[in-house]
């Protein structure tokens, strides 16, 4: 498991992600994993949670739609987001991401579901609920930039979630 965390402040978005692989639910395979990454010559960052293998899958099947698309992330996760409930093969895939570019920030799921935060925030994996709580608190009560916000909230999620840990990488868009 894992937990990834977007922000959204004062014109800039950043997404944090931590490093850890867990093999079931007793041991780490791996505490430096890269779950946040450009993609799309450095115009798109993704960030995701579930099965590894599933999200480099999509991944690769995103960036495949953003070619497809001139770019255009709303165009490119509606149709991700749509193959994904319809192809047989996408569905098995145990996985969601957070995408994000200069100027949209969303969640891609395998319902179907594409979403924009109502609060600049949004978080998944084990410890997201965590991350989005102790984001949306930051945004509203410090001046910190949403990249400390990102790597803050995730650093919290890692103190509670055992499938969170304190390896954190942040990637962000002015």
């Amino acid at each position: 498991m894992t937990t990834i965390a977007a922000v959204r402040k004062n014109g800039r978005t950043a997404i944090a992600g931590d490093g850890q692989v867990t093999l079931g639910e007793k041991v780490i395979m791996k505490g430096n994993a890269q779950k946040v990454r450009r993609i799309f010559n450095n115009k798109v960052v993704i960030g995701f949670a579930g099965g590894v293998a599933d999200a480099f899958t999509l991944q690769d099947w995103f960036e495949k739609k953003l070619e497809a698309h001139a770019g255009n992330l709303r165009r490119s996760a509606v149709a991700l987001a749509q193959d994904w409930r319809k192809d047989q093969t996408l569905q098995k895939l145990e996985a969601m991401m957070i995408v994000m570019d200069e100027h949209d920030l969303l969640l891609v799921s395998g319902n179907g579901e594409v979403i924009e935060p109502d609060e600049d925030v949004v978080a998944i994996g084990s410890g997201g609920n965590y991350a989005q709580a102790a984001a949306m608190a930051m945004i509203q009560h410090t001046d910190m930039a949403a990249e400390d916000i990102a790597k803050a909230a995730i650093d919290i999620a890692g103190s509670i979630d055992i499938f969170t840990n304190h390896n954190i990488i942040v990637e962000s868009f002015k």
